[in-house]
């Protein structure tokens, strides 16, 4: 799935285009970096390039990176439609049965024992 993300940076000369160029080209599944829009907007196309990783390390350099917009480029016929799957019907659950014999420890009666002003056990 390619995509086409727009990004906007503040960039003052030529040297500010070119580090960001080379910072959006560095990022993971670019194919083509370009810039548009009164050389204001730095356009990335590619195949499941993160936005905001891209924004971040904008940001990082220049202080200000805004995303325009994230649109998918491509085809509609390309785009594979969700499969329905069938769920079988789903049946009341039926209730658990817990086991109505417990193993019974044998039970002492504490016996309190008094002896010379002392209680003991």
């Amino acid at each position: 799935m390619k995509q086409k993300i727009v990004v906007k940076v503040q960039m003052n000369c030529e040297k500010c285009r070119t580090k960001a160029l080379k910072i959006a080209a560095v990022a993971k599944g670019v194919s083509t970096v370009s810039i548009e829009a009164e050389k204001e907007h730095v356009v990335v196309i590619g195949d499941r390039v993160d936005a905001v990783d891209l924004a971040k390390s904008l940001k990082k350099k220049f202080g200000f990176a805004t995303i325009i917009s994230v649109e998918e480029v491509g085809k509609p016929e390309e785009v594979e439609k969700p499969k329905e799957v069938e769920k079988p019907e789903e049946q009341p659950a039926e209730p658990i049965q817990w086991p109505s014999s417990y193993i019974h420890c044998p039970q002492y009666p504490a016996v309190l024992y008094y002896y010379d002003g002392f209680y003991r056990w």
